[in-house]
């Protein structure tokens, strides 16, 4: 897990070194300074020479200077780095998140991703700094601290065998009991996003609804638990500024008292510049000891971090570009042969079943068929969103799994009934398709797809801008400019999802004219719940429960297929037929 997030650090792991370096010689200088102090409080019970005094002063003035200088340079350093590091850390995981195939990305909600992406590399941003720096001064300090401490103090050091293993039993007690409620906190947090991400995405319907109160208590109970489990937490986690205070003036008063009364009987060569310095390794010692504890309390929380973020890192994508790919589509042929499939190895049930059929270049085909017959995962394993379970997708007579991803995914547009539109001109949109496109390939794609008329009418015609999500434009207006986006890719295979669902019955009529007229050598593959969406197919595919029910024209259907009969009756009729 570690291993797989320092991969990350890459170009940084000089910054990383230096500021390493600098904290070493920070960490000596600052155990050197109150030896060479103690020196000078016992020279100055012995008449110390007024020279030696300012050559004294000065080698302590130099020495803090130097230890300034150390300590800003490593700050710049490890901001540099941590900033480096987290970088890097999020463009691997939005890049392996590019690489996922949808039984990948099924894995994790997109609300989860938005927290690891954020969150999680926060977190761990702001440890790794704490690593680099205080995590490397505070041992160096505090191994220092206690050498100097026995030299110095002799038994005087003593206090530390009691205060120490007093601090690490206290330190672990708290991460015991801390670190389940920092896991809950960060799973709560994936379940708080999601409920923000279906807010602002619902909002037209929370409002057609009237449920604003419902969503505003909804957050709300989600919020609270979060701070529950957050104050739980650092409710313990407070308790390590009491267990530290208390070892502290422990450590105080041990060595006052004991101190003391060693230099008033004379039982040893300690002096008051060595007790004094006792006093200051003493402080130096339990402040390192706090530093560690709040690494040790930052690293509880940021352990659940690393191991969200490693989880994505580290998921293998279930589609991979084959070795000695095939790097050209020959046509729009495709053969689905005995095919199977099922979304996880772990389901019982297939979503397709013993599928096979035969689709010849240029023909377009219309699918029809209810809710969860199979239609949306029918075509998504032509362009190889996922990879079918059992037998083989062909696509210009070559096995979808011997293709170039990209090569394939370039040969077939797919234009879903929720397409998205990003922010910015209608024109950067469209360019999506095809990123060298013409003004007049622009043109010629939305005049094919009915949008040139409705897009003209803007002020700005096609630089008028999209706001996030295409909130500015009305549902038919979105699919018929995603439908010109495909369009502009120019490829062997077009499937439309049940993207003309929002337009009229002429408008569709008008778009499936064009295509037969425009891109009679595309091969169209047409999911609808309309029969005059696809009346007009050359084959028309009838699907129910995972399988092909019926395929035909639509004069075969009508004569062969019930399921087709009755769905065009109840559509012709306006449903009398049942009422009756």
């Amino acid at each position: 897990m570690i291993r797989t997030i320092i991969r990350c650090l890459r170009e940084f792991k000089l910054p990383t070194i230096i500021t390493i370096l600098f904290m070493t010689g920070e960490a000596v200088i600052e155990a050197v300074i109150p030896f060479i102090t103690a020196r000078l409080v016992d020279n100055l019970t012995n008449d110390i020479a007024m020279p030696v005094l300012l050559r004294t002063g000065l080698i302590l003035v130099v020495l803090t200077l130097i230890s300034l200088f150390f300590g800003g340079a490593a700050g710049a350093t490890s901001a540099k780095a941590s900033a480096g590091f987290a970088k890097n850390v999020r463009h691997d995981i939005f890049e392996k998140v590019q690489t996922f195939a949808f039984s990948n990305i099924d894995k994790f909600s997109s609300s989860s991703l938005v927290t690891r992406l954020t969150t999680d590399i926060n977190n761990v941003q702001m440890a790794f700094m704490m690593m680099i720096r205080i995590a490397v001064r505070a041992p160096l300090m505090l191994i220092f601290s206690i050498i100097m401490a026995y030299i110095m103090g002799g038994k005087l050091a003593g206090t530390f065998v009691v205060v120490i293993p007093v601090l690490v039993c206290g330190l672990l007690v708290i991460a015991k009991y801390a670190m389940p409620a920092f896991h809950r906190v960060f799973r709560k947090y994936d379940r708080l996003n999601e409920s923000i991400e279906e807010n602002v995405r619902g909002m037209r319907v929370v409002k057609g609804f009237s449920r604003e109160e419902y969503e505003k208590k909804k957050f709300h109970t989600a919020a609270e638990d979060i701070c529950a489990d957050f104050t739980k937490a650092e409710r313990i986690v407070a308790l390590n500024g009491p267990i530290m205070q208390i070892c502290l003036y422990f450590n105080m008063a041990f060595i006052l008292l004991v101190g003391s009364k060693i230099i008033i009987n004379g039982e040893s060569e300690i002096n008051v510049g060595e007790m004094s310095s006792m006093l200051t390794y003493g402080f130096q010692i339990l402040m390192q000891l706090m530093m560690l504890s709040m690494i040790y309390v930052m690293l509880t929380m940021t352990a659940e971090s690393v191991k969200r973020i490693s989880e994505v890192l580290q998921e293998e994508a279930d589609i991979h570009n084959p070795e000695n790919a095939c790097e050209m589509v020959a046509d729009g042929s495709i053969v689905f042969e005995n095919v199977s499939f099922k979304y996880s190895q772990k389901a019982k049930k297939f979503a397709l079943s013993d599928v096979d059929i035969k689709i010849p270049s240029g023909a377009t085909v219309g699918i029809i068929g209810g809710t969860g017959s199979g239609k949306s995962t029918f075509v998504q394993l032509i362009p190889r969103l996922y990879d079918a379970t059992e037998g083989s997708v062909k696509v210009g007579g070559v096995d979808v799994r011997n293709y170039d991803l990209n090569v394939l995914r370039d040969a077939v547009a797919m234009v879903l009934q929720k397409n998205v539109l990003f922010s910015g001109t209608i024109r950067e949109n469209l360019r999506w398709g095809n990123a060298d496109a013409s003004d007049a390939d622009l043109i010629e794609a939305c005049t094919l797809s009915q949008a040139h008329d409705f897009v003209s009418a803007f002020p700005e015609g096609y630089d008028t801008m999209i706001e996030q999500g295409g909130t500015n434009v009305s549902g038919g207006q979105k699919q018929r400019l995603c439908i010109a986006r495909a369009l502009l890719k120019k490829p062997k295979i077009l499937i439309l999802d049940d993207s003309t669902s929002a337009v009229d019955t002429k408008t569709d009529a008008f778009i499936r004219a064009g295509f037969r007229k425009f891109i009679p050598e595309t091969t169209k593959i047409i999911i609808a719940q309309r029969i005059a969406s696809v009346q007009d197919a050359d084959l028309i595919l009838v699907m129910e429960n995972g399988r092909i029910a019926s395929v035909g024209t639509h004069d075969e259907l009508m004569q062969t297929s019930e399921i087709y009969r009755e769905v065009y009756e109840q559509q012709t009729n306006g449903g009398d037929n049942d009422a009756a």
